[in-house]
């Protein structure tokens, strides 16, 4: 049973998502099913008659800043909002978020927000409703269809859940396991998106590049495929994708970076540790080398490609010795950017009561290491660029007057002064300084593209 939308025709909502970039689509996702319910977008969660808390379970600490979002709900008046709160933390702690916070109306799990409308009419009938099923049926069938909207970029989900069992990480417990979205299903979506003035798009999943399928004469293609068929759609100018497990990347993925101008040169392909060793204990199914191998083989194809990457510090049992490998796994591969987190133990996965846990201050001190490492390569990718000509896609407005941000292809953020451009363009530009996060451009032409 669906709500009725016009019982809904003035309400008003808000979405808070938290952590990856999945969770920003589920969010974009779950606006998008509340307004076709006849709810309206508010700017914050202080003037909605409903919150949803899109939450992220990956780094410690998750459920407790969930209970201090709940709380923070609560108004000058006593009221508080209708509240949903829905991501990893719903899945993992459901019954004890029930249970901690009688304000919560609302728990949903990532597989099942698609039934979050009947959730919130269950509740306004004074039910506490919560679902946190993994249903066999894909929810995104379940889902509005897409349309552009005011961004020039969007994410487009197309692989969900991992298979890999890394001892670390709670994904396979929230997520489930790895299901690929059906070709034609993401097709129609993409074009949708293009239809709506979209111009590039970001491919995500857990693990993007397990995706596969089959293409619309029925051969099975890989997420290489995918990418090539998208890059035939007229208006569509920039295809991303991640995030990437090294067993992942085929011969066709590979050979893609170097035959499709629409992919742009950028990877984010995480390696976790620089020890064979704990990527053992990690159970990440790769070793230093193979990684090395496959970063080795996408610059051959693409010579201008900046890589990205994601590190954990102080996995248990991580020596001094383990350290310094990451660091040299580090300086082997040379980053253009890369994420770095002490690890975090994660309730019920192996990883948490392994021996050998490491100390907080150690892991801190290891971190300030490596991250002042990834500071200096990511300063020094940006230096070479300068004097680069490129191209940018401009995605909202900067704090000057006049200046417009957007993306250069290796995915840094450039800003630009020049007359005439406006968000959604793609300008020709001259990369004339870089600094740690950012580089500046100065526009070759006043036509925009």
């Amino acid at each position: 049973m669906k709500s009725d939308s016009s019982k809904n025709s003035g309400k008003t909502f808000h979405v808070k998502s938290f952590g990856c970039q999945m969770n920003v689509y589920d969010g974009e996702r779950m606006a998008e099913m509340l307004g076709a319910e006849g709810y309206v977008p508010a700017a914050d969660s202080a003037d909605a008659d409903l919150v949803v808390l899109n939450t992220c379970h990956i780094r410690e600490r998750a459920a407790e800043k969930v209970y201090s979002d709940i709380g923070r709900l609560k108004r000058a008046d006593g009221s508080t909002p209708t509240i949903a709160v829905a991501g990893c933390v719903a899945q993992a702690e459901g019954a004890e978020i029930a249970r901690r916070a009688p304000s919560v109306d609302v728990v949903v799990g990532p597989q099942a927000y698609h039934r979050l409308p009947d959730l919130i009419a269950r509740a306004e009938r004074g039910e506490k409703a919560i679902d946190l099923d993994m249903p066999l049926e894909s929810k995104f069938g379940a889902l509005p269809k897409r349309a552009g909207g005011q961004r020039p970029t969007a994410f487009l989900t197309v692989q969900e859940g991992c298979d890999k069992f890394c001892t670390y990480c709670v994904v396979p417990y929230t997520r489930g396991a790895e299901i690929s979205r059906p070709f034609a299903e993401l097709i129609a979506e993409a074009r949708a998106l293009v239809a709506g003035g979209v111009r590039e798009i970001t491919l995500l999943g857990q693990n993007v590049n397990a995706w596969d399928g089959e293409d619309e004469r029925g051969r099975a293609i890989g997420l290489d495929g995918l990418i090539r068929e998208l890059a035939r759609e007229d208006g569509l100018e920039r295809i991303r994708y991640t995030t990437s497990h090294p067993n992942d990347m085929t011969d066709g993925l590979i050979a893609a970076h170097g035959e499709i101008d629409k992919l742009m040169p950028f990877l984010h392909l995480p390696v976790q540790a620089g020890s064979d060793r704990i990527l053992a204990a990690m159970n990440r199914s790769h070793s230093v080398e193979s990684y090395l191998k496959v970063i080795e083989r996408v610059r051959a194809v693409r010579p201008d490609i900046a890589v990205s990457g994601d590190f954990i510090v102080g996995f248990p049992g991580e020596t001094e010795a383990d350290f310094q490998a990451t660091l040299d796994i580090v300086r082997a591969t040379n980053y253009a950017m890369a994420y770095s987190f002490k690890y975090s133990r994660r309730p019920g996965t192996p990883a948490a009561t392994m021996d050998g846990q490491i100390a907080e201050e150690l892991m801190h001190e290891r971190l300030q290491r490596l991250q002042a490492l990834l500071n200096e390569q990511q300063q020094t990718f940006n230096a070479a660029t300068v004097g680069r000509t490129t191209r940018l896609l401009l995605e909202r407005k900067g704090k000057l007057e006049g200046q417009l941000i957007g993306k250069s292809p290796w995915l840094q953020s450039a800003h630009v002064i020049a007359p005439g451009l406006k968000i959604g363009d793609m300008v020709d530009v001259r990369i004339t300084s870089a600094g740690a996060n950012s580089v500046g451009a100065e526009a070759l032409t006043e036509e925009v593209a």
